[in-house]
């Protein structure tokens, strides 16, 4: 039926939404203090083991801050999807969460993209040809989120396929860095991320100097890319010698 001559015509466009957060006075101060008292720059203390579930073929617990993770490994198995053979094995990730990694239940990351992400960062490193017509199945799960969950699963993932025994090219380390504002601050918690304007972490092979995974998200000016890379590239490989001490300390108490 025909609207009448003058009438105003009817919309159905959504109503516009604000649902960016506003961002606390707390980040906009110049000389704001983080959340835990670190320098923009410092990363959250390191706690890294081996062999946290005797079940598993490999497996490792890591605590950064309030971010806790514990990742097992298991295989190499006979693939199911190998129905031909082929020369290299398969990698397969999983990432999860328990009910009460976070305060709200449900407010935790979607599983599959960090699951996918965790494997574009392995899979590099990992000498797929070692183990033909094979699986490796890697199981993160995130016992506390407490920010950088992303990177702390992947090092924590190739410290446990380190104790598995997978051979691989080098451990594989991964920091991220936020952008709040004028200022870069490293290895964020989660009140540092939820006000974030961008991200960009990077997940590299210490040992190496290569780079396996880099993302960003946000809007960010070549110089703060460059910048913001230089801190992550550092932080990697100061990490990565504190993944190789775990795996000697390890190494030596077995065989005592």
């Amino acid at each position: 039926m025909a609207a009448k001559a003058g009438a105003t015509p009817a919309t159905y466009s959504p109503s516009p939404t604000t649902n960016k957060k506003t961002r606390p006075p707390l980040f906009t101060d110049v000389d704001w203090v983080r959340p835990d008292g670190r320098d923009f720059h410092q990363c959250r203390p390191a706690f890294l083991r081996t062999g946290a579930v005797n079940a598993a073929s490999g497996s490792a617990y890591a605590e950064f801050g309030n971010t806790k993770v514990i990742v097992s490994i298991f295989g190499p198995r006979e693939s199911k999807k190998a129905m031909m053979y082929i020369d290299i094995g398969r990698l397969n990730c999983n990432v999860s969460y328990t009910t009460f990694a976070t305060p709200v239940r449900g407010q935790a990351s979607e599983n599959k993209d960090i699951s996918s992400q965790l494997h574009k960062s392995l899979e590099g490193a990992i000498m797929l040809d070692t183990f033909p017509k094979t699986t490796v199945d890697v199981f993160a799960l995130v016992l506390e989120s407490g920010g950088c969950d992303l990177p702390v699963v992947i090092s924590c993932a190739s410290l446990a396929l380190a104790d598995a025994g997978i051979m691989m090219y080098d451990l594989v380390a991964a920091v991220s860095v936020s952008c709040l504002g004028k200022n870069l601050v490293i290895d964020p918690v989660t009140e540092e991320e939820n006000y974030q304007d961008g991200s960009l972490m990077i997940t590299c092979l210490p040992s190496r100097n290569e780079v396996t995974q880099l993302t960003i998200t946000g809007e960010w000016s070549a110089s703060k890319i460059h910048e913001a890379m230089e801190l992550c590239l550092d932080a990697c490989s100061k990490l990565g010698k504190i993944m190789r001490s775990c795996l000697k300390e390890s190494a030596s108490t077995s065989q005592e």
